[in-house]
């Protein structure tokens, strides 16, 4: 499939079509903007990447391009696992939040990226003139093989060592393997999405709904999170030195600690911290076990209030008490 594009429409190749199924203001049947000579849909062109075959554009794209890239979304009735995926050819530039959330496929460009990214790195390129990335969920899990351009990769133990400066939303989105990620540095917003196995470890802040519908495995904050982290987690860790709101907002399952105390989102409430809470610190953090029980612990508590969530326009949720 191959088009040409005019002007820099968002969410092309976004397989959430701008989550569609909340506010429903893009129609996936919906011609995308700016093409010449053709009219092909936001849907025709994520059904071509989900048969495994390859888009062409010729032009810039902008922001949110190849969002949830190579995901059978439960939304649309999947298995909401990772699925096979084609390749996306892109002959310009591409805006922010690139690859948001994707687990499979690669797209090769011949501009630039702005940042923030999504879950994808760049590796060497076996197609002359693009560079190209893929999901590094994919480098971690399933691929292994290839080339970075920038930063460390130690196959042999899955340990990826981040530290080109760039800022990633949405890192190990989807990691089902016992691979580790360190950050030299801050991460951007969804830090371990959907996680089941591994461990991130940032040596930074991060951002909105870190640790969100965390289903495993462990997420490390050495600084402050922002609002809604750790909101509909279902199992895993949680770890941060302090977070700034909704901290566990309708949540199912899994810790949280903080090394400060927070203010919970129901139904997250404080408990108490035992001799095994000290050890998973004491491991995931190097902190000494004086330091280590210090930290304050939140799990699921007996909150018989209702709530009703609220999604904000930058895709966080906000809970509030029904009357």
């Amino acid at each position: 499939m191959e088009l040409e594009l005019t002007s820099v429409p968002d969410n092309v190749c976004d397989y959430t079509f701008n989550f569609y199924w909340y506010e429903k203001e893009m129609e996936p049947s919906a011609t995308i903007p700016g093409q010449s000579g053709t009219k092909y849909t936001y849907q025709q062109l994520v059904d071509e990447l989900k048969k495994g075959n390859d888009v062409h554009i010729k032009g810039s794209v902008g922001g949110r391009f190849a969002y949830s890239l190579g995901v059978d979304l439960a939304h649309f009735g999947g298995s909401g696992k990772t699925e096979a995926a084609g390749n996306i050819f892109v002959e310009g530039n591409v805006g922010p939040e690139a690859g948001m959330g994707m687990s499979a496929g690669s797209f090769y460009i011949t501009g630039d990226i702005e940042q923030p990214f999504g879950n994808i790195i760049e590796v060497v390129s076996d197609v002359e003139g693009y560079r190209k990335f893929i999901s590094i969920t994919e480098l971690l899990c399933v691929n292994g093989v290839e080339e970075l351009c920038e930063n460390e990769f130690d196959v042999v133990n899955g340990k990826l060592i981040l530290d080109d400066g760039i800022l990633r939303g949405t890192l190990a989105s989807r990691c089902d393997c016992d691979a580790e990620i360190i950050v030299k540095g801050d991460v951007y917003n969804g830090t371990g999405l959907l996680m089941e196995r591994g461990i991130v470890n940032v040596q930074g802040n991060a951002g909105l709904n870190t640790g969100a519908h965390l289903n495993g495995g462990s997420v490390v904050i050495e600084g402050t999170v922002g609002e809604f982290s750790g909101a509909y987690m279902k199992a895993g860790t949680l770890i941060f030195n302090d977070a700034k709101g909704y901290v566990g907002a309708g949540m199912l399952g899994g810790t949280i600690y903080s090394k400060k105390k927070v203010t919970p989102a129901p139904p997250a409430e404080k408990v108490r911290e035992g001799g095994q809470d000290i050890s998973i610190v004491r491991k995931l953090t190097g902190a000494g076990r004086v330091e280590s029980m210090l930290y304050n612990k939140y799990e699921v508590g007996e909150e018989k209030e209702q709530y009703v969530k609220v999604k904000m326009r930058d895709g966080s949720i906000f809970m509030r008490k029904l009357d």
